[in-house]
């Protein structure tokens, strides 16, 4: 058996064995008596009647009432996987493939990402069970649990605290549901038995933002700092903090602040405020701030990596996998974790981003150039104003998250414990551009250096970090600059934080030079166009993949730009030693109107007159 159909082999026979596991997990959990806590079918707010069974015997039971929220959690990571638009038969990408990132994998099926990238969405075609659903679904899970938890046999201070986590869960689907959709149905701690009693006319996006930071702030006054033990990865004060300044950073921003984006016979205060106010953006920089104060998180800066060899930018990387590095190198590498996805070892990540010759499927996307060429270099100098730049061997003195982000022709990933290059130039190899990727490129992003191929024998850590500190930083940049300029600096206590400061931290975490001045590339004297630019681009590449991207373009207002362009790729051709490469056309990306906000799906509107659809979707 040559080796290609040894591997396609072996990861068949491994999927086959995660299916069965999985298949023997889920009936274990109907055996536990889990199954009785969805409360109701997938279809709330979609669904005829519930099915609920007797609630009072789960919650009398106080291992079952802590399972009933653990299961609450399992859907945090949702909209931002990178498989989200998967069907019931396949894989498929997600939101990078959905924007500018990353080109989806041309497949027969018509799949939301490819439908939000060629300008063809729309609420009929869109997929029912995504956010819509699964949100709300969660959020009469929390409120099924309000109803009953008062009467599970638990210790008081233990209840109030998992009460606080199922308020801030609500919160998080809420807001969710809010950078999607605009202002929502808020149903309170109403448990609606059938979609007759549920109040289907949406809220202002006003109405929304409060109530999420209310229930957030609430959550704040009972939980902890920090946790540890098999308390690790449950809801912090830090995490409700730090959603409040996601949520208000949005309030802030362009679409939502006074845009006017509604057409006239549209009510314009479902999708943002009806008026633009400039104070918004300093509430936005207090929020930030809130997080900053609590001196609870910091960005990993390590330039050695887990062996103590210099790896510069190796804390950069391993803050992303904190889960598989923490044992090696202690609890400092979660420093900047604030809320995570948790979830155990699996090859997932690794089937939806590594080249064909390492056993990748391609389904999470392969990286444009329009992106790639954006990293700067080692010395934080733009690369199109850089003499060492060459687009044939992009890794020569770059920026370290370039190499932790896009698997590049050239590069050398480990394969049976051995190191392998990776070959992605013309020619009948698998990983070859055109027969494995139509980029020239694959992405990197959450792999681990030193699995790949031999990785698919067991697996890593699927835990991913949905709030990191850098996106904070980021926020109190953004925020500050947009009100008081790019100069502005706070003082909290013995700590100084300004845009200029937060942009050169997260350059000294990702392991660019400082160089002689000091400014790891960024130049000072900024205007505040400039600022904001650089700001932008710094969300851009430190948060790729990580689901802001297509987010930011529409808050921004941009995304009629950025996703409405032919996106690019990069063909390399080699002859013997020698390589030469061009950039070439790989996707042309449509952006409607329309696609600002999302459209709820046509089987849920059609319920109710009062449910309205999105504007420019009808």
């Amino acid at each position: 058996m040559n080796i290609t159909v040894f591997r396609v082999y072996q990861l068949n026979l491994l999927t086959a064995i995660s299916m069965y596991m999985k298949s023997l997990f889920y009936l274990f959990l109907s055996i536990v008596g889990v199954w009785l806590f969805s409360s109701c079918s997938d279809d709330f707010l979609g669904e005829t009647e519930t099915t609920d069974l007797d609630q009072a015997t789960v919650f009398a039971d106080s291992t079952y009432t802590a399972d009933f929220l653990n299961q609450i959690y399992v859907d945090i990571g949702f909209d931002i996987q990178h498989n989200r638009y998967k069907d019931q038969y396949n894989d498929h990408g997600g939101l990078q493939t959905s924007c500018d990132e990353a080109a989806y994998k041309a497949s027969t099926g018509l799949t939301t990402d490819v439908m939000f990238a060629t300008g063809t969405v729309n609420p009929v075609t869109i997929s029912e069970d995504d956010v819509w659903r699964i949100a709300y679904r969660n959020i009469r899970r929390v409120n099924v649990f309000f109803k009953y938890a008062d009467g599970s046999r638990m210790a008081e201070a233990a209840k109030e605290e998992y009460k606080a986590e199922a308020r801030f869960l609500r919160a998080w689907y809420y807001a969710m549901l809010l950078r999607h959709y605009g202002g929502v149905v808020l149903i309170g701690d109403d448990v609606y038995e059938t979609v007759e009693e549920a109040i289907k006319e949406r809220n202002s996006y006003a109405d929304c933002v409060e109530y999420i930071v209310d229930e957030a702030n609430k959550a704040a006054e009972t939980l902890p700092v920090e946790r540890s033990g098999n308390k690790f990865g449950r809801v912090t004060r830090g995490a409700c903090k730090a959603l409040i300044s996601r949520v208000r950073l949005y309030a802030a921003s362009k679409l939502f602040n006074g845009s006017d984006f509604a057409p006239t016979d549209f009510p314009k205060e479902l999708l943002g405020y009806t008026t633009y106010d400039k104070e918004r953006w300093k509430i936005a920089v207090d929020a930030a701030l809130d997080v900053i104060k609590m001196k609870q998180y910091d960005l990993y800066i390590r330039n050695e990596d887990e062996n103590n060899e210099a790896y510069p930018g190796w804390g950069y990387y391993a803050q992303l996998l904190p889960a598989d590095y923490y044992g090696k190198v202690g609890t400092e590498v979660y420093c900047g974790t604030i809320f995570e996805k948790k979830a155990g070892a699996s090859i997932d990540t690794n089937r939806w981003f590594a080249p064909p010759s390492t056993g990748g499927n391609g389904i999470g996307g392969y990286v444009y150039h329009d992106l790639a060429e954006l990293f700067p270099m080692a010395d934080g100098t733009p690369t199109k104003d850089s003499p060492d730049y060459d687009p044939t061997n992009p890794a020569n003195k770059r920026d370290p998250r370039f190499m932790f982000t896009v698997t590049y022709d050239g590069c050398i990933m480990k394969s049976n414990m051995q190191d392998t290059e990776i070959n992605i130039s013309v020619g009948t190899q698998q990983d070859a551009i055109y027969r494995g990727t139509p980029t020239g490129y694959y992405t990197h992003k959450f792999l681990k250096f030193g699995s790949m191929a031999n990785q698919m024998l067991y697996g890593g850590s699927q835990a991913r970090p949905l709030m990191r500190y850098t996106e904070i930083l980021l926020n109190y940049a953004e925020a500050a600059n947009e009100y008081y300029g790019p100069d502005h600096k706070d003082v909290l206590g013995d700590q100084e934080i300004s845009p200029y400061i937060v942009l050169r931290k997260i350059r000294e975490c990702a392991g660019i030079e400082p160089g002689e001045d000091g400014t790891y590339g960024i130049e000072n004297n900024m205007s505040q166009a400039d600022m904001t630019e650089a700001i932008r681009l710094e969300r851009r590449l430190d948060l790729a993949f990580e689901g802001h991207r297509f987010f930011d373009v529409r808050r921004w207002m941009i995304a009629e730009d950025t996703d409405n362009r032919m996106m690019h790729g990069f063909e390399i051709t080699r002859n013997g030693e020698q390589k030469t490469g061009r950039i070439i056309d790989t996707r042309q990306h449509t952006f409607r109107k329309a696609m600002y906000f999302y459209p709820i799906p046509y089987k849920e509107t059609v319920k109710s007159p009062d449910l309205l659809q999105n504007p420019y979707y009808e």
